[in-house]
């Protein structure tokens, strides 16, 4: 006889229910196990297409910054082949790459405000950028395109001595030893390529003025984005060549240049500076601030190489230049890395 309790279950239970309860919790089982497994393989299917995603990621912004800085490379010989003079070039250079930055600016529909004190230190930052370019290009014209990229090696020593001055830090025994390893490097140039020395000078003054401006930049972008600044320096840089010029009463300007320095010009001024500029600040987002630094300190090196298959022997220098070559680049190879070595 069965009997319902008060809460509603059968005293006895059914005999037959019972034998029914092994094969429903084997069903369950079997069933849950499959939804485990299937939600793990998914999980795991989804960790791998990420992971794949950001190698690829990786690899391709490892790709883009190596071909900025070929780009990069490929400055010094535009400069030689450009038969316009280094102050008239520049200002061809900024007005055409401050142009592509603006038509950039408009297509991506970024804002471009900036306060009024942040305006006046990027116009006054742009006259430093201006004299940089000038000193650079007028060292190409007086020497060769691999003096003045080894000279202008030499930002990392300009830096690491100016650096602790303005940030009231004190200079490390790397940054030390490093600067006196590029100062070896550049008296033994100076030694063996004197008939380059005004090149040479030239092309220390170049980094002595990129060196400012980039310690003024890294304090800049903390709360302005890096390709904003990029758009009023150009800016200033290019009003303060214009100041300069008239000044001078170089009338010249206003002569348009033959047809393959305005091909060269065009190279220069877009692909060059501008989308340069952009890549290598785009690819900033993937990888460390050390790897860039690495790969950046690579410029020197296309440059040269580039420089001796268009220009050939012109480009071919004594024992003594590529002994101070190789110590001045080898300081600036080692410097990110045993610095990043001693961090961690």
């Amino acid at each position: 006889m069965t009997e319902t309790s008060k809460s509603g279950f059968v005293y006895p239970p059914n005999t037959a229910n019972l034998n029914l309860i092994p094969s429903f919790a084997e069903s369950f089982t079997s069933h849950a196990k499959g939804l485990h497994f299937s939600s793990f393989n998914a999980y795991t299917s989804y960790i791998m297409i990420n992971q794949i995603k950001t190698f690829v990621q990786h690899k391709k912004s490892l790709l883009i910054l190596h071909f900025t800085v070929f780009i990069w490379g490929f400055t010094g010989i535009l400069g030689a082949l450009i038969s316009t003079p280094a102050a008239q070039l520049v200002w061809y250079r900024v007005l055409i790459a401050y142009g592509t930055l603006l038509l950039w600016f408009l297509a991506k529909n970024k804002p471009i405000k900036v306060q009024w004190n942040a305006l006046v230190k990027l116009f006054l930052t742009g006259a430093i950028l201006g004299l940089h370019w000038i000193l650079f290009f007028y060292s190409i014209k007086v020497s060769t395109v691999s003096v003045t990229l080894v000279s202008l090696s030499s930002i990392t020593l300009f830096i690491s001595i100016l650096e602790p001055l303005t940030s009231r830090k004190s200079i490390s025994k790397l940054e030390i030893i490093t600067g006196l390893t590029i100062i070896a490097g550049i008296a033994l140039i100076f030694k063996f390529e004197t008939k380059y020395s005004i090149g040479i000078i030239t092309g220390l003054a170049s980094a002595l003025c990129a060196s400012i401006f980039s310690i003024i930049n890294s304090k800049l972008v903390k709360n302005i984005s890096s390709t904003v600044i990029s758009f009023y320096e150009l800016l200033g840089a290019w009003l303060w060549l214009s100041l300069y010029l008239l000044i001078q009463n170089h009338s010249d300007i206003a002569n348009i240049p033959n047809s393959k320095d305005i091909v060269y010009l065009l190279i220069l001024g877009i692909l060059c500076t501008a989308v340069a500029y952009v890549l290598g600040v785009s690819v900033m987002k993937e990888l460390s601030a050390f790897r860039v630094a690495l790969i950046t300190n690579l410029e020197p090196l296309y440059g040269i190489a580039l420089a001796y298959f268009f220009f050939g022997k012109s480009e071919q220098m004594s024992i003594g230049f590529y002994m101070g070559s190789a110590l001045i680049i080898g300081a600036i190879f080692l410097f990110p890395y045993l610095k990043n070595k001693i961090k961690k």
